[in-house]
């Protein structure tokens, strides 16, 4: 594992990637304690990094679309499966280099909460609690990029597909509002959910019958439960959305909240896609 994390953070560097990424995320930050920390004279600098946080629609596909895709592209994922590691190794290997990349840039930003207390009252237990927020949250978007990069050769495509996935997640409460927050809306949505989990199942196991059985257990579950008591559904799926986001958990620590919840969710998130990349990856081998 220690061999592929230094190959895969001599990579990054050898090449513009970690410059890039760490370009746009300094830039966005900067241009956020400008307008809220000088320009508008507000103290908290945790409003910056609530400010920043749709940059990670940009940085972290730009950081994660080559992971994995570049290697399947060129073939030599098949050096991978020989090397004497096992598959978990070689995902936690680049996963830890994508985090040191990652952790670089913030560290310079951890800075600024200082600086700005020499000519403020900053609270800095909030402004530090906000950072590993935005860390934490990070740690968790690049673990989707992961992921999302194990399904594809085109970094082009994952690159893409993780720039929408971010958006999804970081409009998915004001578009669930939008949608509908009305009973049949809301079933709806969850019945269209519950086939798409039972689509990615079948995409990573090529098990048709375990595919076909959660999906429409699911479905099966989401209609029972609609006819039964559909008053249920009514306002559910902003709930879920705002349950689900990222983002939303991110406010919670700018308003001051250490949140050991939130802590759990982008840890729980991060573990989870790492576990699904770890099992494409399995499914590559094998097949």
């Amino acid at each position: 594992m220690t061999a592929v994390f230094k190959h895969e953070l001599r990579m990054y560097f050898q090449s513009l990637t970690a410059y890039v990424f760490g370009a746009f995320l300094l830039v966005i930050v900067g241009i956020g304690a400008m307008l809220y920390n000088l320009q508008a004279a507000v103290s908290n600098f945790e409003y910056v990094l609530s400010f920043a946080s749709i940059i990670y629609a940009i940085i972290v596909p730009i950081l994660t679309m080559r992971v994995i895709a570049e290697e399947r592209r060129q073939k030599t994922d098949q050096l991978l499966y020989s090397l004497p590691i096992s598959t978990l190794q070689v995902i936690l290997g680049k996963y830890l280099a994508l985090l040191t990349v990652f952790a670089i840039p913030l560290c310079i930003i951890s800075v600024y909460p200082v600086i700005f207390a020499q000519y403020g009252d900053v609270y800095l237990p909030t402004s530090y609690g906000s950072i590993i927020a935005f860390f934490l949250m990070g740690a968790a978007l690049i673990a989707v990029g992961v992921f999302i990069s194990s399904l594809t050769d085109n970094q082009g495509f994952a690159a893409g597909v993780c720039v929408a996935v971010i958006l999804f997640n970081y409009f998915s409460v004001t578009l669930s509002e939008y949608v509908s927050s009305t009973a049949n809306g809301s079933a709806l949505t969850l019945f269209v959910l519950a086939a798409g989990v039972g689509l990615l199942i079948h995409y990573l196991t090529r098990n048709d019958t375990l595919a076909c059985a959660v999906g429409f257990t699911l479905m099966a579950v989401v209609v029972l439960a609609y006819f039964v008591n559909g008053s249920m559904f009514e306002g559910l799926l902003p709930e879920i959305m705002t349950t689900l986001s990222l983002f939303e958990r991110l406010d919670v620590f700018v308003n001051g909240v250490f949140d050991l919840t939130a802590v759990t969710y982008y840890l729980s998130v991060a573990v989870f896609f790492l576990f699904l990349s770890v099992q494409s990856l399995e499914k590559r081998r094998y097949n």
